[in-house]
């Protein structure tokens, strides 16, 4: 098995994620029996404890990985829009919505032929992730993907999501005129319309991240990161004030006065809140958006919360995960778009500089099993820690594989992953600089500025005969009156460790290398870390110490991220608890001739009970 599979998290992520799948089928089933007995009703809190443990296992199955993929990985992200990921993420939005609109019906009677289509959609798009995952059909453009498995697991996948798909469509498309909900008044000032809303608004994200999973299927082209992030941004804003919105209204027409006087207090302590973040640093306006939308979801249902655990509490769940979305989009905020990352040279015993912490590199030592870490301390105002990453020689691919290590305070993760080890002269010979697409640096007596990327003059031939793709660096360097340009190239090949080659200054004595690049796909801004050869010289007959070459961050708030994802299952668990003690169990229906009369009575009773239950609670 691959070392980097070898974590406790990654040996519970599937099972869990699997229980998930598992559990969607059995909405399924009942939505399958409701149509076909014409129960269009009834079957809908028998369904609904397992909407809830299919969120709760699916959702927790994948930040799971993210936790893994986190600690592990060493790439400082825990999720990177993969489409075996998205392919996860998208039936789990789908029951979200689901259960949503599960609780309008049996309130209201509204979103009947929704729920069917809904039930049928998440376990159609449960059988479409396996699909993706063991078909080998996203083998170029997913890093989770299958290999090919072969034409009878590939023709039995087919089958199989046909078949659900063709038989959901086909009971709904007998049944629609059948499934006309009540008529009513129509009234959109109040919750269920806004909850409606809301649904639409989560049923678009899901339908962004089908298009993006889906398109290596139909096309060569890939979808970037930026692609989602850009798309969803939008949508996650809405939602959040529409969460807000919708639990300020009633469950039937809410006058406009009454409304403005409860948005009245959220809604300044949000634009407060907003306006503090603003001064300490979040400028970007599209994130200041998101931020004030996500405090006034925070503080509606902080609100609410209480005043259900005061009156209710067994209906404290659908608040607690609320809460919990609100802060894992600040955590996002926070952890993705402002967090600082430094490429740093640490000599053995030499105190460095790193994003505001003094730290040292005090050496190496093995670990229990055979793998080298290596001993770094870090201190800040007073506080010191000790960060122990990992690098090691794996045998399972003849590469060098990396495990970081990070420290987690209330406001920020201090993150770092090992890159390479210098022994010898080397060590005081190299030095990093990161350098900005047209701004000139100063490095020693040289002014060198970062022109461009050059991925064409380098080695197309190599990349023709599957040795990798080389990446160029145009430097231009200037000493005195003199300018030079030269171009630091590195290989980059599949399932290898990018070799960067060492280009020199006409003189030969200062050289650079190509270690790492980045593109911000916000600002569009480039930037790459260069390696500088020869630019400090002996200055003493000391040893040479041994250097370690390290990526440094620093992630505000990434904390938000994990306690955010734990409110929301959380809150999910209580409210499937809830569910489930008013239905009775989370056990089938039997499969006799009783089973219809059994389903109308457990129905009728338990929407009765429901009703009675879901009661507005005042305020």
């Amino acid at each position: 098995l691959n070392p980097l599979l070898q974590n406790f998290w990654m040996a519970i992520h599937p099972p869990v994620l699997f229980v998930g799948f598992a559990a969607a089928a059995v909405p399924f089933a009942f939505a399958i029996s409701g149509l076909w007995k014409k129960l269009f009703t009834q079957w809908v809190p028998l369904a609904l404890p397992w909407v809830l443990f299919s969120s709760v296992a699916l959702g927790a199955g994948i930040m799971l990985g993210g936790y893994w993929a986190y600690g592990v990985l060493g790439w400082g992200g825990w999720w990177g829009w993969d489409p075996v990921e998205n392919s996860s993420l998208i039936p789990w939005i789908v029951s979200v919505i689901l259960l949503h609109t599960m609780i309008v019906q049996k309130k209201t009677g509204k979103f009947i032929r929704t729920n069917f289509s809904l039930a049928v959609a998440s376990f159609t798009l449960v059988i479409y992730s396996t699909f993706l995952t063991r078909s080998g059909i996203l083998g170029d453009a997913s890093v989770h993907s299958f290999v090919d498995p072969g034409t009878l697991a590939y023709s039995l996948l087919i089958l199989w999501l046909g078949t659900v798909a063709f038989i959901g469509g086909r009971l709904i498309q007998r049944r629609w005129k059948e499934l006309e909900p009540p008529a009513q008044d129509e009234k959109l000032f109040n919750r269920q319309s806004f909850i409606g809303i809301a649904a639409l608004v989560m049923g678009l994200s899901a339908l962004v991240i089908f298009f993006g999973t889906s398109l290596p299927i139909v096309s060569k082209t890939t979808v970037e990161p930026a692609f989602y992030d850009s798309s969803n941004l939008p949508l996650a804003i809405a939602m959040c004030l529409l969460l807000g919105f919708s639990l300020l209204l009633r469950w039937d027409a809410s006058p406009l006065k009454d409304f403005l006087n409860r948005l009245r207090l959220p809604l300044g302590v949000s634009l407060a809140g907003t306006a503090a973040l603003y001064f300490f640093g979040v400028q970007n306006w599209s994130m200041v958006l998101l931020a004030c939308a996500s405090l006034f979801a925070f503080i509606v249902n902080l609100d609410r919360g209480y005043r259900t655990i005061i009156e209710r509490p067994r209906y404290v769940g659908g608040a607690v995960a609320h809460i919990g979305l609100a802060l894992l989009f600040l955590g996002i905020i926070g952890s993705g778009g402002y967090g600082n990352k430094q490429t740093a040279s640490l000599v053995q015993g030499e105190a460095r500089d790193v994003l505001g912490y003094q730290v040292t590199y005090k050496g190496s030592a093995p670990t229990d099993d055979g793998k080298t870490k290596f001993i770094i301390k870090a201190e800040r105002e007073g506080q010191t820690i000790t960060l122990e990453p990992v690098m090691f020689q794996s045998s399972y691919n003849n590469s060098i594989m990396r495990n970081p290590d990070y420290v987690s305070f209330l406001t920020r993760d201090f993150y770092i992953e090992p890159v390479s080890v210098e022994h010898g002269e080397e060590a005081h010979e190299h030095d990093f600089f990161k350098l900005e697409k047209g701004v000139q640096t100063k490095i020693g007596e040289m002014q060198v500025r970062f022109v461009r990327f050059d991925m064409g003059a380098h080695g197309n031939e190599q990349m023709m005969t599957g040795g990798g793709m080389n990446i160029g660096a145009v430097l231009e360097v200037k000493r005195s009156s003199k300018t030079e340009q030269v171009v630091a190239v590195t290989t980059y090949g599949e399932g290898k460790q990018p070799e960067p080659k060492t280009v020199m200054l006409k003189d030969g004595k200062i050289g650079f290398q190509l270690v790492n690049m980045n593109i911000d796909m916000e600002t569009k801004k480039s930037t790459v870390d260069v390696l500088v050869i020869g630019l400090h010289e002996e200055t003493d007959a000391a040893p040479a110490r041994e250097m370690l070459i390290v990526e440094a961050s620093v992630k505000p708030f990434m904390n938000l991220v994990w306690i955010g994802t734990v409110f929301a299952l959380g809150g999910l668990f209580i409210a499937m608890l809830t569910s489930k003690k008013e239905t009775g169990s989370l056990s089938i229906v039997p499969s006799n001739g009783k089973s219809k009369k059994k389903m109308q009575r457990v129905g009728e009773t338990q929407i009765q009970e429901q009703h009675e239950a879901l009661e507005e609670v005042k305020p």
